[in-house]
C-alpha cells in the first residue's frame, strides 16, 4: 500500500515545473543556447550599427561600404585613395611593408567580416567592402609605379571581375557560400575576401598579357 506522503511519478508541483523550465532554458557550459523560435530579423547596415563594434568599422571600410549605391565601387575607390596616402610610408619599409599589411589585413579581415556578417545575420552583406580594399591594395602594390591611366584601367578591370564573377572568380565566390542549415562562421568570413583576391589576380594577369601583346 503506497504511503500517504508519497506522490505518483507523473505528478508534479508548480515548483517542479518551474525547475524543469529553468533547466531547459539554461545552456550547459560551453554549449550555445538554442535560438528562440521567433528569431530576430537581420540587422541593416547603418552608421549606428557600424559604431557598435570595431569589427564593423573594418568590414565596412571605415564607412565607405555604407554608400547607398555601388558600395563595392566606393570601397575600391577608398582603397585607391588610402593606398596613395599610405604608400610613401609603407613602401619605405621595403617590399615587406605592403606584404605585411596585406597578410595582417587579411587575418584581421577574416575576423571582422565574420563577426559583421554574424551580427547582420547575412552571409555576404553588400556593405562589407574590406574584401575590395584588400584586393585593390594588392593590385596597386604589384602595379606601382604605374601611370594614372594604367591604375584607372586596373580599377575598371578589378571591378569588372569582381562584379561579373565569371571563371575563377565565380568559382572562388561559390566555394564558401553558406549552405542550408549552416551557421555563418569563419569559412564565410574567408570566402568574402577570397573571391576578391582572385579578382585581383585576374586583373594583374590581364594587364600583364595586354602589356606583353602591345609592348607597353
Amino acid at each position: 500500500m503506497p504511503s500517504p506522503w508519497s506522490r505518483p511519478k507523473d505528478a508534479s508541483t508548480p515548483a517542479d515545473v518551474e525547475d524543469a523550465q529553468v533547466l531547459r532554458e539554461t545552456p550547459w557550459p560551453g554549449v550555445a543556447a538554442a535560438a528562440p523560435e521567433s528569431a530576430q530579423p537581420p540587422s541593416r547596415p547603418s552608421a549606428a550599427f557600424m559604431r557598435r563594434h570595431p569589427a564593423h568599422w573594418i568590414a565596412f571600410g571605415f564607412g565607405s561600404g555604407l554608400a547607398p549605391r555601388a558600395p563595392g565601387t566606393v570601397g575600391s575607390l577608398w582603397a585607391w585613395v588610402t593606398f596613395m596616402v599610405l604608400n610613401p610610408w609603407i613602401s619605405a619599409a621595403g617590399p615587406a611593408g605592403w606584404a605585411l599589411v596585406l597578410v595582417g589585413g587579411t587575418l584581421l579581415g577574416i575576423w571582422a567580416c565574420t563577426r559583421t556578417a554574424q551580427h547582420l545575420g547575412t552571409a555576404d552583406p553588400g556593405a562589407i567592402v574590406w574584401d575590395e580594399v584588400l584586393g585593390f591594395w594588392l593590385v596597386l602594390w604589384l602595379l606601382t609605379p604605374a601611370a594614372w591611366w594604367l591604375q584607372l584601367a586596373a580599377f575598371g578591370l578589378f571591378r569588372l571581375f569582381d562584379a561579373v564573377k565569371r571563371g575563377p572568380v565565380g568559382w572562388a565566390d561559390r566555394r564558401y557560400k553558406l549552405r542550408p542549415g549552416q551557421a555563418i562562421g569563419w569559412q564565410q568570413g574567408w570566402g568574402i575576401i577570397f573571391d576578391d583576391l582572385v579578382a585581383a589576380g585576374m586583373t594583374l594577369l590581364t594587364i600583364a598579357l595586354l602589356m606583353r601583346l602591345w609592348d607597353w
